[in-house]
């Protein structure tokens, strides 16, 4: 018998804050957004209390204090690396694994019957926990959108202990008539709303309704998910996912700046983090665009906000080349007299790097280029991000986002291992 699982981790960025900080663990937490702007992830603990999610941070205060609440501020250097090694784990429990996103992974399970795939999701959860400390919820079914549902009452109900099997026929509908419409994985606001209207509040009634019903008001794609309802799959587990069409390095700054060689220091570091990207993905880019903004939710500050796009010829992924094209496009950009809240550098036209038509000339500086890239991503990987760097600008400043409470990036620099005393 072969299925899906969905592998979910539970407050993903607070687990991941709790691995190396048992003093949070049973006590309310919250991760923080860029610049300690809004909360991003919450405890079970913190979610009792009535914190929200995506709430500004100062609506939330008051809780925080008369609570306790433990503040984090984001670690997305940490998070992305804990996700790598979620998925590392999974790879060694399953054949087929496709990272959904940063905290869920679909992997299959095959086993002789319902019970043992049941067991086997235990053996995952359990195997997770046992290498990196992270809980996870896991949902069996056998298509991808019967495994969502699963996995959200795992998640849900304590008494499951993090895993819900939906590969029973019997099983599936009591649960089915219990899930309302707008929580069926694929179901928008939209489809919901007008879902409603026509008597399909749950999502069994969606399973029972009539194909030509269906696809007359939801098209194809409402179709494949009254069938994955009903366990006929329609989605495959997409294990070597697309090339990416663009790469973006933006951010809000963690004050607002003015000054042209502030947003210049900005607009270099972001443009070398989306070329460290784009050679991980083994790309080369044909455009770039650079937009600056103030902070539009000050009325009381004067407001511009502009783009510019340029295009790379010929392709590239070196750091000098795309820096020098991101500051000329700058440079047409800057208005004097403005405070700049956020800035960004947006890569497009993307294709593989040995597809890319080599230069006629200047081929030896090329090859140097590209060998002086390999070793500089070599050595920012394994002794931490900009250990080094293009010195053009200072890679401080104003425009460095606001992390006032952030956790030391333990798994991924040198300086910042955790610290054990005998």
């Amino acid at each position: 018998m072969k299925a899906i699982a969905l592998i979910d981790a539970n407050n993903f960025y607070v687990s991941c804050e709790r691995v190396f900080a048992p003093r949070l663990r049973g006590k309310p937490a919250i991760v923080l957004s860029n610049n300690d702007g809004c909360v991003v992830a919450r405890s079970n603990e913190a979610k009792a209390l009535g914190i929200g999610m995506a709430v500004p941070f100062f609506k939330a205060q008051e809780i925080v204090e008369r609570h306790g609440v433990q503040v984090l501020s984001s670690n997305y250097e940490l998070y992305g690396d804990m996700s790598h090694r979620m998925m590392e784990v999974l790879e060694d429990c399953s054949p087929e694994v496709e990272r959904y996103s940063i905290d869920e992974a679909f992997i299959t399970l095959e086993a002789p019957d319902s019970d043992s795939l049941e067991k086997l999701g235990r053996e995952v959860k359990e195997k997770v926990y046992r290498r990196i400390g992270i809980p996870v919820s896991v949902g069996i079914a056998t298509t991808k959108t019967l495994a969502k549902v699963a996995g959200h009452y795992a998640k849900a109900w304590s008494e499951l202990d993090g895993v819900f099997s939906l590969t029973e026929a019997s099983v599936q509908r009591p649960i089915l008539r219990r899930t309302p419409i707008e929580e069926v994985w694929g179901i928008g606001a939209r489809w919901a709303a007008k879902l409603k209207l026509s008597g399909i509040t749950t999502a069994l009634r969606l399973r029972e309704a009539e194909d030509g019903w269906i696809r007359a008001r939801m098209s194809v794609a409402g179709l494949r998910i009254a069938h994955e309802l009903r366990g006929i799959q329609c989605h495959t587990l997409d294990t070597c996912p697309s090339s990416r069409r663009g790469i973006h390095s933006t951010r809000s700054f963690g004050e607002l700046i003015e000054s042209r060689e502030d947003l210049r220091a900005a607009v270099s570091v972001f443009a070398a983090r989306a070329c460290e990207k784009l050679r991980r993905e083994g790309m080369v880019a044909g455009a770039i665009t650079v937009f600056v903004r103030t902070n539009r939710f000050n009325p009381e500050e004067r407001q511009y906000s502009g783009a510019v796009t340029l295009h790379l010829a010929p392709l590239t992924n070196l750091t000098s080349e795309i820096q020098a094209v991101a500051l000329k496009a700058l440079d047409s950009l800057y208005r004097q007299g403005y405070r700049y809240k956020k800035a960004g550098v947006m890569l497009s036209d993307l294709s593989p790097e040995q597809s890319a038509s080599q230069p006629l000339w200047d081929t030896e500086k090329q090859a140097r280029m590209r060998s002086l890239m390999f070793n500089v991503d070599r050595l920012n990987q394994r002794f931490g991000r900009e250990t080094v760097q293009f010195g053009i600008f200072a890679t401080d400043g104003k425009w460095r986002m606001k992390l006032s409470s952030r956790s030391p990036r333990y798994t991924t620099r040198w300086d910042e291992l955790p610290k054990v005393w005998c």
